[in-house]
């Protein structure tokens, strides 16, 4: 199989990346397209398979192509791809809002597949959904689904409207994290602590959280009873978040989020 990743910038080099680790396509097989002459240069460094600069002699040999370049880009990306796009070929999308029937017809193509990844997949931690079109075969969805395991975990969706939640919650999640993070290191700092003690204290204390909650079968809310001792530190800081409706908060946040994948998906 042969692969032409579209996109040279962080989520294209991470699959190039994460493909070669995983050895399920070797070097020379691995193609990828960077319009910009410098950026192109810097790849070329990287030892990320072959580099292009044109579509030229790089699509139409690809049997998988990965968009990831930037949702603005797409409609220009489409107008220079599609004199060479064969309906044989399967497309994977990664770029946010940009729906597989837009795809389809910008494209000429019928096999595409839509996933979502998160910023995660660059260390090999990372959240994938994805969905496909009924000309996806079962055998194409299968090398898929590995070409994404090799990022982390990924799930398939039925319906394409998940897409956008997905990249509400675990898309777009990655920011809410690492805000409330931030605004515990601060806490911290304000309490005495200096800058780096602060960032070791709340970055072990979210690691040990998130393993502990899935190493276990208990829900977040019951680790919560759990650290939450009546009368206790924790049981205050918890009665401050229900009155300032932090949850609700975050809740609203996903929300604005979803929206505004909804609105990128029609535009």
């Amino acid at each position: 199989m042969k692969i032409l990743i579209i996109g040279g910038g962080n989520m294209g080099k991470t699959y190039a990346r994460s493909l070669l680790r995983a050895h399920l396509v070797q070097p020379e097989d691995l193609m990828m397209l960077e319009r910009s002459p410098e950026k192109a240069a810097a790849l070329s460094k990287e030892n990320l398979g072959v580099i292009h600069t044109s579509p030229d002699g790089c699509l139409n040999v690809a049997d998988l192509i990965i968009l990831a370049v930037k949702p603005q880009d797409s409609a220009a990306l489409f107008a220079s791809l599609r004199p060479a796009a064969d309906p044989q070929q399967v497309y994977l999308s990664i770029m946010a809002g940009v729906t597989m029937k837009t795809i389809q017809d910008g494209l000429g193509v019928e096999k595409v597949i839509r996933a979502m990844p998160n910023l995660p997949a660059q260390i090999g931690l990372g959240m994938t959904a994805y969905t496909a079109s009924e000309a996806v075969t079962r055998i194409e969805l299968v090398l898929v689904q590995n070409l994404l395991n090799t990022t982390g975990k990924a799930i398939y969706v039925e319906k394409e409207e998940e897409i956008d939640a997905t990249t509400a919650i675990s898309g777009s999640g990655p920011a809410y994290v690492l805000y409330f993070m931030q605004a515990m290191i601060e806490a911290a700092q304000d309490m005495g602590f200096n800058a780096s003690q602060a960032e070791l204290l709340v970055a072990q204390t979210f690691r040990g959280a998130v393993e502990l909650q899935m190493k276990n079968d208990l829900s977040c809310q019951e680790w919560i009873d759990r650290v939450s001792s009546k009368g206790g530190t924790t049981e205050a800081a918890m009665k401050t978040f229900r009155a300032t409706s932090v949850f609700e908060d975050i809740k609203s946040g996903a929300a604005a989020a979803l929206q505004r994948a909804r609105e990128l998906g029609q535009s």
